[in-house]
């Protein structure tokens, strides 16, 4: 099985995500990829879920917090500003307490409690899954590819969604309980009336919103994921453990790309001692991959001669996982 294949085996596999640790080549694959697809007609976007995102630098464009932005004919990329989504949330909570409580001022502890939560490590990651769900609930492409983060940080990524949809759960149940305590909440709320079923909707609907997107995640018809490794010995035992831990998701794993293989055809010529060595180990890794993930590799990357920045250089790296465009 190729890499070309999987995609015209499995058309309706729509969601793409290369995984696996930092630095292996995660955001170059997906601008690849998606370059690859809008050469053949398909609008596609991809978007990085990376705080420290990259997909400007890789397209030589600063597309970071601007929305999905047209790069060339059918490709949009899209980096999150997540600092600006907690800035929205921040804002959102001020207006909802103010509404609620017919308060003309938010007060000084509320106030101050409102940001430090905006300062909680896990805030950021918040603010960029809720965006992805956005992108996702509003449609308008054939292909979303995920430039993911790096493993650790994806799995909690992917585990997000569960935790939030327990919570929700969680509150709506608490919620839908409170209804007997109209009164006391009418109290509170001195001469407004609450209006419980605005405030259950709502969480409905943020429920809503994240089963659809979390559903995604482990969608076997819909949802491509592939890991990117090297011919290198903790690369390949830690993603063997990876997509172990994956496969506890149910995140469907479709292959691995091997990336930055030296060319054989070095062996025959005067080359240093160094570049000697690292063929020799790759060439031993390289059987280790083959053994370890047996007919799951789908392509071979060769190590290319410069940095992967703008189109020219994303069209060769496609050609190599791709084929002839």
């Amino acid at each position: 099985m190729s890499l070309i294949k999987i995609f015209d085996q499995y058309p309706d596999r729509r969601y793409i995500m290369f995984g696996g640790k930092g630095g292996l080549g995660k955001t170059t694959f997906s601008a690849a990829t998606a370059y690859f697809l809008a050469k053949t007609g398909k609008k596609v976007l991809v978007f990085s879920v990376d705080p420290q995102a990259s997909l400007s630098d890789i397209f030589q464009r600063d597309i970071f917090g601007k929305g999905p932005t047209e790069i060339m004919p059918n490709l949009f990329a899209q980096e999150i500003d997540a600092d600006r989504r907690v800035r929205e949330y921040q804002q959102e909570i001020r207006k909802k307490i103010l509404d609620m409580y017919g308060m003309e001022k938010i007060p000084e502890e509320i106030e101050s409690y409102i940001q430090a939560a905006a300062a909680e490590p896990a805030m950021e990651e918040s603010a960029i899954f809720d965006e992805v769900v956005d992108i996702v609930v509003k449609g308008g492409y054939d292909y979303y590819i995920y430039d993911l983060v790096p493993l650790g940080h994806a799995l909690y990524y992917l585990s997000m969604a569960s935790v939030y949809d327990a919570w929700i759960d969680k509150i709506t149940h608490l919620r839908q309980q409170m209804r007997e305590y109209d009164q006391v909440a009418a109290t509170i709320r001195r001469d407004k009336e609450l209006d419980e079923d605005a405030i259950l909707n709502e969480l409905l609907y943020i429920k809503e919103r994240i089963n659809k997107s979390s559903s995604i995640l482990t969608d076997k018809k819909r949802t491509a994921f592939f890991f990117v490794v090297t011919a290198e010995q903790m690369v390949i035992t830690d993603t063997v453990k990876a997509a172990g831990l994956f496969a506890k998701f149910d995140v469907p794993l479709s292959g691995y790309i091997v990336n930055r293989v030296l060319p054989q055809e070095l062996k025959g010529q005067n080359i240093p001692e160094y570049l000697k060595n690292r063929l020799t180990m790759q060439d031993h890794y390289l059987k280790v991959i083959d053994a370890t993930f047996k007919n799951e590799i789908l392509a071979e990357v060769p190590e290319m001669e410069r940095d992967v920045t703008g189109l020219p250089m994303i069209e060769k790296v496609a050609v190599s996982m791709f084929g002839a465009l």
